[in-house]
């Protein structure tokens, strides 16, 4: 299993766990984003910096991941990509994407999207608080040890 990240818009404390878990268990986990990331020196933890332009590290991802993968992205059509893939997607705040949910959050999506584009101020997410930083560590935990029980 490699884990892959849409790092343009991960949270900090996000990638922070990822590093961590990365080193405790050895995963692979691949950092891909169109702007220079920092990421600690590490033979399993790696950068793939791409050129600008929209969906260009999106499309990388889903070039590269393989079935069993992971993906960690709030970006629900790039979730539903590599969900078609057979790879996993998990939300920075610990939602699991899954065949039975992403095509419910990609229509909640596209109406809010709609809204937008009409003029509909919607806000934004609000911040990752602590319980958000839990629920994406355990669901991490979840995946790599259903990850290592296959081997």
């Amino acid at each position: 299993m490699t884990i892959w990240v849409d790092a343009d818009a991960c949270p900090t404390v996000i990638k922070d766990i990822l590093f961590r878990a990365s080193r405790r268990t050895g995963v692979q986990l691949v950092l891909v984003a169109n702007q220079p990331v920092h990421v600690p020196r590490s033979p399993n933890i790696s950068f793939i910096q791409v050129g600008a332009g929209f969906d260009v590290a999106d499309n990388e991802i889903v070039r590269q991941v393989s079935p069993g993968d992971l993906v960690v992205t709030a970006d629900i059509p790039l979730a539903a990509e590599v969900i078609d893939k057979k790879a996993n997607a998990l939300n920075p705040r610990g939602e699991l994407y899954t065949r039975d949910n992403i095509r419910a959050r990609l229509s909640v999506r596209d109406f809010m999207e709609g809204l937008r584009g009409a003029g509909v101020n919607t806000g934004g997410p609000p911040p990752l608080n602590p319980n958000d930083r839990h629920a994406f560590a355990k669901q991490l935990d979840r995946l790599l040890s259903r990850e290592r029980k296959r081997y």
